[in-house]
């Protein structure tokens, strides 16, 4: 067995002090907060202006994400691919740690981000992109010469909406035809015509300046009070997600409990996009389930690992990125890779329910999933890469039927909990268990329930997962003592960059007793 790096946080977080809250990503002491502190000083005169300025307008890096582009990898060339495609995460995540660290050569020099920054990316990403051609080209495949046109970069100001602008899957018909389009309050109203673009995001403090404890977000337009948010979840969607089964159909359920990762199985790799490449994710995933997945494991070992869930014959690997709250508190990866060197700070908040459900398709029966299917819902990198690919749900216990959010954080009131929900596709294409972008081999079904280009339903996986998280407080446009996921640090942790991973390792026998309970309209564990 490879690398399985599993840590164990001590029961009680170190607190830090106020200097180590605003974080260094990476090497080097990169820190937002040393930029924001000389912007401010009483003498700075017409810098502080110009600085608050030059980080109102350039927050983050937005690359083209070349691994969704690709459709036809040949077996041969995978290994290679997926190791240059990190490398692609690892040069963003370099040069926004840059990005973050230089914000007065900055001011000083307008030129200073493309001469300094953007511009030796584009080369680095320009010869990454060959050698992606010239593996997929050795193992016989054909290069879309089109990808090397996806090396330039560009800046992104603070207050751009990327992937928040209500297109896409949620509400372009793939999520059961619109389950969960948020409607005009968020769209319309506080996301767009208010907190974002008009108040909080630039009030003021170059958006950034005083938001998230990392440096790199949260900031207060990411978060709403859900008690003044206009209902905008549509029929179906309940306390356990959309009913995909609808009134007819495969109406029964399987529930498979795996518990909440109590023993801190953690770690940064990700073994479906970036199998063998260490902090392959650069952020931090819980597991349930499975407990030998990380990014060396193969199939057979999976297949023969331990399972945290009580019936033994699911050994599926369930994981998603952490949530963790700033509360100036220290955790066990304050000082790695892919937590506090990568903006991902604060304590774990471990899930105080975590609800694996498997339901039908609302036309007819499913068939089985075949062993080893992997399935990835939602983007990690929805903020910059747009929301073609994002599935979000956060809400509050208590308004599940009422409020459903994508691009914003709720507050949920005294004695409410947060929630996170994921629907993942639920149609496969009946040949592969993955798709070289990892996503093409699955399909969300289409509004009447119908999977389509001749793909077969198979039972629809819902996540839902509950935390006990402390209401942050909105002060003077900002946020304090926020909570959010963990993300690669140039999406600044936007809550539309919440996403989750499948691998499917139920036993023959366990996965037929599902599709049969399924289909016969039961309800079984």
């Amino acid at each position: 067995m490879g690398r399985n790096i599993r840590k164990r946080r001590s029961s009680m977080a170190t607190k830090a002090v106020a200097a180590s809250a605003a974080l260094a990503l990476g090497g080097g002491g990169l820190i937002w907060a040393n930029f924001y502190a000389s912007a401010h000083e009483s003498n700075s005169g017409q810098n502080s202006t110009k600085a608050a300025n030059a980080a109102a307008q350039v927050a983050t890096i937005s690359c083209p994400d070349v691994g969704q582009k690709l459709t036809n990898v040949p077996n041969g060339a995978k290994q290679g691919v997926a190791t240059e495609l990190a490398n692609l995460d690892k040069q963003i995540t370099e040069a926004y740690a840059r990005l973050a660290s230089t914000r007065q050569a900055q001011t000083n020099d307008a030129s200073f981000v493309q001469n300094a920054i953007t511009g030796p990316l584009k080369e680095k990403r320009a010869a990454t992109i060959d050698r992606i051609r010239i593996n997929i080209q050795r193992s016989g495949g054909q290069f879309n010469s089109s990808l090397s046109q996806l090396a330039a970069c560009t800046t992104q100001a603070a207050n751009t909406n990327a992937g928040q602008a209500g297109t896409g899957q949620q509400n372009g018909g793939q999520q059961n035809g619109g389950q969960q389009n948020t409607g005009g309050q968020q769209n319309g109203g506080q996301q767009n015509g208010g907190q974002q673009n008009g108040g909080q995001q630039n009030g003021g403090n170059g958006g950034q300046a005083q938001n998230g404890q990392g440096g790199n977000g949260p900031v207060a337009a990411d978060f709403v009070d859900i008690t003044k948010v206009q209902a905008n979840a549509q029929l179906g969607v309940g306390a356990n997600g959309a009913k995909a089964n609808g009134n007819s159909g495969s109406r029964g359920t399987f529930t498979s409990s795996c518990g909440t990762n109590g023993n801190d199985n953690h770690n940064t790799d990700n073994v479906i996009v970036a199998p063998g490449v260490t902090n392959g994710a650069h952020h931090l995933h819980d597991y349930v389930g499975n407990q030998n997945n990380d990014a060396f494991a193969s199939d057979q070992e999976l297949a023969g690992a331990g399972t945290s869930c009580q019936n033994q014959g699911d050994k599926s690997s369930y994981f998603w990125p952490v949530l963790r709250v700033q509360d100036g508190s220290q955790d066990f990866d304050q000082n790695n890779d892919g937590g506090g060197k990568e903006g991902n700070v604060g304590k774990i908040l471990q899930p105080a329910q975590a609800q694996i459900k498997f339901v039908g398709n609302k036309r007819g029966k499913v068939v089985a999933m075949p062993t080893a299917l992997r399935i990835i819902t939602g983007d990690a990198k929805a903020f910059v890469n747009g929301n073609a690919n994002a599935n979000v749900n956060w809400s509050c216990t208590g308004f599940e039927n009422k409020v459903q959010l994508e691009t914003q954080y709720p507050i949920c009131p005294q004695g409410s909990q947060v929630v996170r929900t994921t629907n993942f596709q639920s149609c496969w294409d009946g040949q592969n268990i993955d798709s070289a972008n990892h996503r093409t081999h699955v399909a969300f079904a289409q509004a009447d329930g119908s999977c389509a280009n001749g793909f077969k339903a198979i039972p629809q996986l819902q996540v839902r997962l509950v935390y006990n998280v402390p209401a942050p407080k909105l002060q003077n446009g900002t946020v304090v003592q926020p909570y959010a996921v963990d993300s690669f640090p140039e999406n600044l942790h936007k809550p539309i960059t919440d996403h989750n991973d499948f691998i499917n390792f139920f036993s023959t026998n366990l996965m037929n007793k599902m599709v049969n309970c399924i289909n016969t309209g039961k309800k079984c564990k």
